[in-house]
C-alpha cells in the first residue's frame, strides 16, 4: 500500500482491516505500507503512520499495488519520482488499485490510460480532465488488472471484492460481517452526492436562473420560461445552458428537484406524496422514477439510509 503526506486515514485503514481480517485462521495477505524514501507520513488529523518499505528499493514481485487517497493526492500525482516508481512497480504487480483520489495518482503515473475508472464523486471531474473514461456512479471499477474505487469507505468494498476474487465469497462474506458492512451495498455513489454539481457558470443571467430553480424547484420550469428569464431565444438558451452547465435544462431541473426532495426525506417525516408535491414532482410515482434515474435508489431507501436522527 502506497502512502504519502495528507493521506486520508480511512482510505488506508479500511483496506488494511479487510486484508488483515482475511488472515484469521491462516495467513493469506502480508500488508506492507510503503512511501517514497521509506519514512513516516502524516494522515488525517496529523496522525503519524510508519512505513515498512521504501518504494525506491522495492524490487520483489508484488501481488497488489494499492495507492490510497487523501488531500495530498495532487502533489503525489505531480511527483515525477513517485509516479516513475509506481509505473515500475506496476509492471511487477499482479494487479494495481487506487482508493478514492488514489485513482488520480494512478492517472498521474499513466496507469489509467485507455481504462475505465472511478474515484470520489467530488473528484470525478479531475479524473476526466486527465483523459480517463470515468464511471461516476460506480462504487468500484475493475478494468483488466487495474481497479479503482469511489471515496473513503468504498475502499472497503473494493478490498472485499479482491478477497472474494482471491479466496471466494464465503471468506469475503465473513469479513464483511465481522466489519459490520455489506458485502455488496445497494445503489451507486450518486446517492451520496445528491447536491447538484454544476460547472462554474460565468454568465450572470444563467447563475441567477440556477439560483431561482433551487429556491423554488416546485415551480413549472419549462424551457421557454427559463429562456425568457435568461433573456435568450429558446434555441440559443438550450445551447448555452447545456454548454455552460454540462446538462440539459430539463436534466438540471430534475436534479434540483431530487436534491430538494432528498433534503425533505432526510429531515422530515412528510409522506412521499407531500414530498413529491413540495419538490415539483407532482406524484410519489414520478418522484420514485426520478430517484431511481438520478440516484439509483428509491425515495424510501434513501430516507432509511440518510434520515436525520430522531425523525419519526
Amino acid at each position: 500500500m502506497v502512502g504519502y503526506d495528507r493521506t486520508a486515514l480511512l482510505d488506508l485503514a479500511g483496506p488494511v482491516e479487510v486484508f488483515q481480517s482475511a488472515n484469521y485462521g491462516q495467513p493469506r495477505y502480508r500488508v506492507t505500507i510503503a512511501t517514497l524514501g521509506g519514512g513516516p507520513f502524516t494522515a488525517t488529523a496529523g496522525v503519524r503512520v510508519e512505513a515498512g518499505a521504501d518504494l525506491r528499493t522495492l524490487d520483489r514481485p508484488i501481488d497488489t499495488l494499492l495507492v490510497v487517497g487523501g488531500w495530498g493526492y495532487d502533489e503525489a500525482a505531480a511527483d515525477p519520482v513517485l509516479t516513475a516508481h509506481l509505473r515500475r512497480l506496476a509492471e511487477r504487480s499482479r494487479r494495481v488499485a487506487g482508493v478514492c483520489t488514489g485513482a488520480v495518482v494512478l492517472a498521474g503515473a499513466g496507469l489509467l490510460e485507455g481504462r475505465k475508472a472511478t474515484t470520489h464523486w467530488a473528484f470525478t471531474g479531475e479524473l476526466e480532465d486527465r483523459g480517463v473514461e470515468v464511471e461516476p456512479d460506480a462504487i468500484f471499477v475493475c478494468d483488466g488488472q487495474v481497479a479503482t474505487s469511489a471515496g473513503v469507505t468504498a475502499g472497503i468494498d473494493l478490498s472485499l471484492a479482491m478477497v472474494e476474487q482471491d479466496h471466494g465469497p464465503a471468506l469475503a462474506r465473513r469479513i464483511a460481517q465481522y466489519l459490520v458492512v455489506f458485502l455488496q451495498r445497494s445503489g451507486g455513489q450518486s446517492q451520496f452526492s445528491v447536491h447538484t454539481r454544476a460547472k462554474p457558470v460565468a454568465d450572470g443571467s444563467l447563475r441567477a436562473l440556477l439560483d431561482d430553480i433551487h429556491a423554488d424547484p416546485a415551480r413549472e420550469w419549462t424551457v421557454p420560461m427559463m429562456a425568457r428569464n435568461a433573456m435568450m431565444s429558446v434555441r440559443h438558451f438550450a445551447r448555452v445552458f447545456s454548454r455552460s452547465v454540462g446538462v440539459s435544462p430539463a436534466q438540471y431541473v430534475e436534479r434540483a428537484r431530487v436534491e430538494a426532495a432528498a433534503d425533505r426525506l432526510a429531515s422530515t417525516g412528510d409522506s412521499l406524496d407531500l414530498v413529491a408535491r413540495q419538490s415539483g414532482f407532482g406524484s410519489a410515482e414520478t418522484l420514485r422514477r426520478a430517484f431511481l434515474r438520478v440516484l439509483g435508489v428509491s425515495p424510501g431507501s434513501y430516507r432509511a439510509r440518510f434520515r436525520t436522527t430522531g425523525v419519526a
